[in-house]
């Protein structure tokens, strides 16, 4: 395999699992909203320094909808927008 090829694959490969890490990072932290669970001992913290540099600046931007943050569904949306124009650019080059 050419030098080229392999990062081209290794390329796709990070952002795809970048992406799908984020996402379900954003879950669990959803998830973790709403139920009371104890978890091992800065797993929540972890959870929340992976997640708040992506939903602070789109819970910032948003108005106030009735208590509901919306951040999580759209950046979940986000980052699938991304992560599909990165792969693409990368599949064109």
């Amino acid at each position: 395999m050419d030098p080229v090829a392999f990062l081209r694959l290794f390329a796709e490969a990070f952002i795809d699992v970048l992406g799908s890490v984020l996402t379900i990072a954003i879950f669990v932290r959803v998830l973790l909203s709403w139920v009371q669970v104890r978890l091992p001992l800065g797993l929540a913290d972890f959870l929340f320094s992976v997640t708040e540099p992506v939903l602070g600046p789109i819970r910032r931007a948003l108005p106030a909808m009735g208590g509901i943050d919306f951040s999580p569904f759209i950046a979940v949306i986000a980052i699938q927008i991304v992560q599909g124009l990165l792969l693409s650019l990368i599949r064109l080059a």
